[in-house]
């Protein structure tokens, strides 16, 4: 019989804001059923003797406690002894991103791993949006300097982004064409996304989670005053919203879509009723933000829709 021990794979443990974590929301739930929490970061994930190994912690969380974790023993742990394997660390999709998830589909058949690990190697989270486009704002992928400047006359304001990051990180609003930082932010970067800037982002864009195929709830984050960023770790606010008709449609097709490529659990992104074009499926977060605004739990729907 499986143990009932939870593994999450996850950034250093202390960098945690227990506050608005979604990966700490998740593990205080499944506690609440006996399950053990064995934390562990990706660098400490070896292959031993054909067996799948994590250096980590078995560790207790509690939102009650200034300290919002204890460690409860030190372990190096055979991965095919959990019953579930949450990865929850931050992208960049690098290289130890992708050895990461190889050394887990050598025991995805064993024990269930959300999201699956050859999907979210597969699914560039935004590279993947390319699929939908026709719900996007015009979007470009390119390292090509002259399409940039091209792209730039045609819309006099854009936003540029890397393909391969998060959290709002090395976005920059252009309101002139500048040569000098583009060249620097390929070199950086490689490709690149370039998406027409839409104006109304100060009201706020729209976080929509799906879970196991079925959208499950939605906020809204606003950028403080002067920002075009809605991310919470750069200052937004959130607050409680609905889905236009429009958005409900695109969020389902999205939905179906995710779960015929095994994403149990993603976040997608609207700004104007217009998809963004990022598809969250390595570590989506707000559910944590969700349940302070309307009391909604979807922790409780994640560990019930994977019938623990």
């Amino acid at each position: 019989m499986t143990n009932k021990i939870v593994a999450i794979q996850g950034n250093k443990l202390s960098k945690l804001n227990p506050l608005t974590d979604t990966s700490i929301f998740l593990a205080n739930e499944i506690q609440k059923k006996n399950y053990k929490i064995f934390y562990y970061e990706p660098k400490y994930l070896s292959i031993l003797n054909n067996k799948v190994i994590a250096n980590g912690f078995f560790i207790k969380f509690n939102y009650d406690k200034k300290n919002f974790f204890k460690i409860l023993k030190k372990k190096k742990l055979n991965l095919k002894e959990c019953k579930f394997i949450l990865i929850r660390q931050d992208p960049p999709f690098n290289l130890e991103y992708i050895s990461s998830t190889y050394i887990l589909d050598l025991i995805k058949n064993k024990v269930r791993i959300i999201n699956d690990p050859s999907s979210i190697r597969n699914i560039s989270e935004k590279l993947y949006s390319t699929r939908f486009q026709k719900f996007m704002p015009s979007t470009i992928f390119t390292q090509n300097i002259n399409e940039i400047k091209k792209f730039f006359k045609k819309h006099d304001k854009i936003i540029i982004k890397p393909i391969h990051s998060f959290g709002g990180k090395d976005i920059h609003l252009l309101n002139k064409f500048n040569s000098k930082l583009i060249h620097k932010f390929i070199k950086k970067h490689n490709y690149i996304m370039c998406q027409k800037y839409l104006p109304k982002i100060y009201k706020g864009d729209k976080r929509v989670f799906l879970i196991n195929g079925k959208i499950r709830g939605v906020i809204s984050r606003i950028p403080k005053m002067g920002s075009f960023l809605s991310n919470i770790s750069k200052g937004a606010r959130a607050v409680s919203i609905r889905l236009t008709k429009k958005e409900i449609k695109i969020s389902k097709l999205i939905a179906r879509q995710l779960k015929k490529e095994k994403i149990f659990f993603a976040g997608i992104d609207f700004i104007d009723q217009k998809l963004n074009g990022d598809i969250n499926v390595t570590s989506p977060t707000g559910l944590k933000t969700l349940y302070d605004l309307s009391k909604i739990n979807l922790a409780k729907t994640f560990w019930k829709e994977l019938n623990t």
